[in-house]
């Protein structure tokens, strides 16, 4: 039976943004009534994760009668090696997503201000307007660059938070060492300056850890065993803080024991395993120059990206293109922030896949 009375929600929260997730591999398969489904929603690696990853998963190494490690101790030890930033300067996180969430909660209150960009990753605005914060986002330029003047003028007014992705999530582009600076320059102390390097492994422009270290700059690095080191499915990021008081704060506004066991150990040995990592990088940045002059051929325009995808404009609703093309077993993301109905973000996958999508996409877009 139930209850005559009604919850109360916060309103906050209720009037949030839906989050704009890919669509999982079963679920296309039921709707597309195809076995075979290119997935490239997601930004995933399509070559998997490290061997010495799975055959941890069948030795005597991962117990998970037992809680995990809250400090992440090994984890950091090995981010510390491998990163030279100081082990209480890290956090981990169940994914760099929830980090992004301690962030807001530790740095922003009710009116509060944040600063991103658009088109970008829907929690750099969800996660600062569920604090209670308002979110300033300044456009890329018609090039689908970087604004990086009016991100100037922005910064002027000393945002509680600024969250800069780069590689930019989702158009691809990468700041480079000379235009990072012209921002730090800009930034006040009062603001939190946090550089989401998720596609951090897919470049070699910039390296955000090159500003934690300067005299005045509050910063945080994030990045991600999700993409590069194929660890999607266990939720572990990290974030690398400018001071340990930072690192102290963004742990406080976490849940203990967020990053299980098998994150952990995997995150570990795949941290070890570079060689893995690089070749696997290299194909899909092969496969990206590939699959993005392929579509340029078709007369769509794809912005130049350093990341593990593309962002494709489309002559109509991105939306409708994705649709026809699911039914073709093709998994992309159509774009919704506002402005940017007409734009999908299509992963790299394999070449077979890649191949699918570009088969499917000639046949969607012309007449």
């Amino acid at each position: 039976m139930e209850s005559d009375v009604k919850l109360a929600p916060n309103p906050a929260i209720a009037d949030l943004p839906l989050y704009n997730a890919g669509m999982n591999i079963e679920f296309a398969r039921k709707v597309s009534g195809r076995s075979q489904i290119a997935a490239l929603a997601s930004n995933e690696n399509p070559y998997g994760c490290s061997p010495k990853v799975r055959a941890m998963f069948a030795s005597d190494l991962f117990d998970p009668s037992r809680y995990p490690d809250p400090g992440c101790t090994a984890l950091r030890e090995a981010i510390s090696a491998r990163t030279n930033v100081a082990l209480e300067n890290i956090v981990v996180g169940n994914g760099s997503e929830e980090i992004v969430a301690a962030i807001s909660r530790a740095y922003l209150v009710t009116g509060s201000r944040a600063l991103t960009v658009t088109p970008s990753f829907g929690l750099h605005e969800i996660d600062p307007i569920a604090a209670g914060a308002t979110v300033t986002k300044i456009p890329m330029t018609q090039d689908m660059e970087f604004d990086i003047a009016a991100l100037e003028v922005a910064l002027a007014a000393k945002p509680a938070v600024f969250f800069l992705p780069t590689p930019s999530n989702p158009v691809g582009c990468t700041l480079g060492m000379l235009q990072l600076e012209r921002l730090a320059a800009a930034t006040s102390p009062e603001t939190l300056f946090v550089i989401d390097e998720a596609y951090f492994e897919f470049q070699n422009e910039v390296d955000g850890t090159r500003f934690l270290g300067r005299s005045g700059l509050n910063c945080v690095v994030l990045r991600t065993f999700s993409k590069a080191y194929g660890l999607a499915g266990l939720r572990v990021g990290y974030g690398l803080c400018s001071n340990a008081g930072i690192a102290d704060m963004l742990k406080r506004a976490k849940p203990p024991f967020d990053v299980n066991s098998a994150a952990q150990m995997a995150a570990t040995i795949a941290l070890g395993d570079q060689e893995w990592m690089e070749a696997s990088v290299a194909k899909i940045t092969a496969e990206r120059q590939r699959v993005a002059l392929q579509v340029t051929d078709l007369g769509l325009f794809a912005a130049p990206s350093s990341a593990n995808f593309i962002f494709v404009r489309t002559p109509k609703p991105g939306y409708e293109v994705a649709q026809a093309l699911l039914m073709n077993g093709v998994v992309v993301k159509p774009w919704k922030e506002a402005g940017f109905d007409n734009w999908l973000r299509v992963s790299i996958g394999t070449d077979v896949e890649n191949d699918m999508f570009l088969t499917a996409l000639k046949e969607v877009i012309t007449p």
